[in-house]
């Protein structure tokens, strides 16, 4: 195979631009007869004169038309590999970024995830995945950018922060609410919908209750509180979940909101990284922004542009 001196590229670029050998030269910083010196091997290794004579300037040949703007974008791209990473504009990364989260986050938060994420990067796109509580492996081998949950084993050399512990929350139908301050009583009298990810496993609720020798009626386990707010909207259970999740879907759902009258300990929200993207400002700003959104369910990304709108020159 055939190969060829890559500094070669930046000289056609800047050669095709100028338009002259003597201006090319200065901003090469070479001399003018080492720059004619390098049109002639520019022109054995393309096959083309590329730059011709008329008159007293160089004139482009069709060739060298075709190769302006291909040239131009190599060389664009081969400098942003060895620019610094901070230097580098977010509106540039083309990427698929791989989101593991529970599905009540990816329903809630999802779309504002994905707005933000067009503003700051509108060649990017984010893929959200649900919990895969035994695959503890894939930040380690990229299969995931982002992890977040209350997963409880993970690979040891992991980055790991801690959202602000949500407090816990009664969702009930607004025509099932009872009247007045909700009761331990009263809470023990309604009939519940539980919330385990994992198989038979025991909830902070019920931990709570069973320290103090007491159980409420759990009618139906589900596997996430977005299931559990959709099927308390359909029902007259009680569905017990994160203060988080609940002030996000509840008016939707046509829900009543009440303060658990119960001491409870809940599992923290987690976000996970491989150390290997520590450096990197887009997965800093993807963690960044993930943050922001399930710490302040308010929060909002800037507003997007009209389709169709010009930026004034």
């Amino acid at each position: 195979m055939k190969t060829y001196d890559l500094n070669l590229l930046r000289a056609l670029h800047v050669l095709l631009d100028a338009g002259s050998v003597t201006a090319a030269a200065e901003r090469l910083h070479l001399s003018v007869p080492a720059t004619s010196h390098t049109l002639a091997r520019l022109r054995e290794v393309m096959g083309d004169p590329l730059l011709v004579r008329a008159g007293r300037r160089l004139v482009p040949t069709p060739r060298a038309l075709e190769l302006r703007e291909p040239v131009a974008r190599l060389v664009e791209q081969a400098q942003a590999l060895v620019l610094p990473a901070s230097r580098q504009s977010l509106a540039t990364v083309a990427r698929q970024f791989v989101v593991r989260a529970p599905e009540g986050m990816a329903v809630v938060f999802g779309a504002t995830l994905a707005m933000a994420l067009q503003q700051a990067m509108p060649r990017s796109q984010l893929h959200m995945v649900p919990e895969a509580h035994g695959d503890t492996g894939a930040l380690r081998e990229g299969r995931i950018d982002l992890d977040v949950g209350s997963f409880r084993s993970r690979d040891p050399e992991l980055r790991v922060l801690e959202l602000s512990r949500q407090s816990l929350v009664v969702a009930l139908r607004a025509a099932d609410a009872p009247a007045g301050r909700l009761t331990l009583k009263r809470y023990l009298a309604l009939k519940h919908i539980a919330v385990a990810p994992r198989p038979r496993e025991v909830s902070a609720v019920d931990s709570a209750l069973h320290a103090q020798d007491l159980q409420r009626q759990v009618v139906l386990t589900l596997p996430s509180m977005h299931a559990a707010l959709v099927a308390a909207a359909r029902s007259p259970y009680a569905a017990t979940v994160s203060d988080r999740i609940a002030r996000a879907m509840a008016p939707g759902l046509g829900l009543h909101l009440s303060e658990l009258p119960l001491d409870v300990t809940a599992d923290p929200t987690l976000i996970a990284w491989h150390p290997r993207h520590d450096a990197d400002p887009a997965h800093a700003w993807l963690r960044d922004t993930v943050r922001q959104v399930l710490s302040d369910p308010a929060w909002a990304p800037p507003p997007m542009k009209p389709w169709g709108a010009r930026t004034a020159a």
